[in-house]
């Protein structure tokens, strides 16, 4: 998996931001030392994503033996998470015979926010539908997809990107969240979506 980089106003960070806008310049003064919450985190996405690619027939090269936080749980719950998109996939199918399957897609929303970008770990796009999967190895807090500003970042970057194409009408979020058995999911039309920057 290829190293990322941050925006200053990341899909990831966007509820902290849109209810504290200065947060994002204040964080940039200190150094983001992470934590083993977050390395199991891309550790998990990281087996994710291969898993997935797998399954699509596309090249990947499987992580496992470099992954410092690897164990049985994070091997099933990945598992399931692969299992639940190639179900997503299949029910897009029903509809339309050629599904777009896009895996750690990097989406540009700066059109809405300044500089902001983010990576979807998964978007499906079929007759109308986008369809956005965001997978959470997290065990604390439990994720909801209703008007989740992160998802919300994730559909507007992919509609700049495939909505003059497609023709999309209504979006899809999905927080998958096998931890805490949370499968959350937000169905919105597409003129729906908006993303409160107002301080």
């Amino acid at each position: 998996m290829v190293a990322k980089t941050h925006a200053i106003l990341s899909a990831s960070s966007s509820d902290r931001w849109l209810h504290c806008p200065p947060s994002a310049r204040l964080c940039e003064t200190y150094e983001d030392k992470g934590s083993d919450y977050a390395a199991e985190g891309t550790d998990a996405h990281a087996l994710g994503e291969h898993k997935l690619k797998t399954a699509l027939g596309l090249p990947s090269e499987d992580p496992t033996d470099s992954l410092k936080w690897y164990s049985e749980e994070m091997e099933d719950c990945t598992s399931g998470y692969a299992e639940y998109v190639l179900e997503q996939i299949e029910a897009a199918k029903a509809t339309c015979a050629d599904p777009v399957v896009l895996i750690e897609q990097r989406v540009d929303f700066s059109h809405w926010v300044e500089q902001g970008f983010g990576t979807a770990d998964c978007v499906i796009i079929a007759d109308g539908m986008l369809r956005v999967i965001d997978y959470k190895h997290g065990l604390g807090v439990l994720v909801s997809a209703e008007e989740n500003p992160q998802m919300q970042c994730y559909a507007l970057g992919a509609l700049e990107l495939f909505d003059d194409i497609y023709d999309i009408e209504q979006v899809s979020m999905t927080i998958y969240q096998p931890r805490r058995q949370n499968v959350s999911t937000y169905e919105i039309s597409k003129s729906g979506i908006s993303i409160n920057i107002e301080a």
